[in-house]
């Protein structure tokens, strides 16, 4: 019983975080059919913001809130620079603008900030653990269910109880029917990256909460986990994200107690492979999202 408790703590701890990370991708693609490659800057943007108010003497939750609200606004230039100058000319010029939008803020951390690691302030409960029923898990696993609880039903009654939500969800549907039925096209296409980015905040707290470090190339790791995710899910569904965060931090989780320590250097390569295999049962993903409309 409190190896099944410890496992499925494990696997809704990490698949909270890693749904929320393919949350924050798929919103984005589901409306504009486009890929955000600096998405996982976002994350990096979150983490050195921490890292620049660590002097300021503010409280914890007040430098997080600055935190998640600089990734809401790089969310939204993502969308001013890389994507909004160049969205209806081509697929490929908006793959090339995103990736390059990416280097540049890696880039400016590296120049700017520094290349090494640069510790980012925690509170003590994200070291602390808690023991019950025979299972002792860090604090910070249950922290991560709980905001990710919290979000996900935020995010649903955004989504079904809004003018907002109904029309980010219409866009979603037909990009083209919902800009001709008087649904503002830009106003839709921020909101979708300014929610991207609070999502990537939020995702930046619990990814730094279990390493305690900041570097220019944080957000890579993220970003594949995101693609990988909405892939197995469905890259035009949130349920699909979703269930995606779930499954792979489930093939994660499973193959850490199962696979003998001599294999574990291995489970990269177990985990691919068992993407592959879901993917050849189903190409599409797990949920089949809304039927593609026109983006521009």
């Amino acid at each position: 019983m409190s190896f099944f408790l410890q496992f499925t703590i494990d696997v809704l701890a990490l698949g909270g975080a890693y749904a929320l990370m393919a949350l924050g991708l798929v919103i984005v693609y589901g409306i504009l059919r486009l890929v955000n490659f600096a998405y996982g800057e976002l994350i990096m943007v979150a983490g050195y913001s921490m890292y620049l108010t660590s002097g300021s003497g503010w409280p914890w939750l007040v430098m997080a809130a600055v935190a998640v609200l600089m990734a809401m606004l790089a969310g939204i230039a993502t969308d001013y620079v890389a994507f909004r100058p160049v969205r209806a000319k081509s697929v490929t010029a908006v793959l090339i603008t995103s990736f390059a939008f990416s280097t540049l803020l890696q880039n400016a951390a590296l120049l700017f900030i520094s290349p090494r690691p640069r510790n980012v302030p925690l509170p003590e409960i994200f070291s602390e653990t808690v023991s019950f029923a025979g299972v002792i898990t860090p604090a910070r696993n249950l922290i991560t269910i709980a905001a990710t609880g919290v979000l996900l039903a935020l995010f649903s009654w955004l989504m079904r109880r809004t003018v907002l939500g109904i029309a980010m969800r219409a866009a979603a549907t037909n990009f083209t029917m919902a800009r001709m039925l008087g649904v503002p096209a830009n106003l839709i296409i921020s909101s979708a990256f300014a929610i991207s980015g609070l999502l990537a905040g939020v995702v930046a707290m619990l990814w730094i909460g279990r390493i305690g470090a900041v570097v220019p190339g944080i957000g890579l790791g993220p970003l594949l986990i995101a693609f990988i995710a909405t892939v197995i899910g469905g890259m035009r569904s949130l349920q699909g994200a979703v269930l995606g965060g779930f499954v792979l931090a489930f093939i994660d989780t499973t193959l850490n107690f199962t696979l003998p320590q001599d294999l574990l250097k291995f489970r990269d390569a177990f985990t691919f492979s068992l993407v592959i295999a879901i993917l050849l049962w189903r190409p599409e993903g797990l949920i089949k999202g809304p039927a593609s409309g026109q983006r521009t």
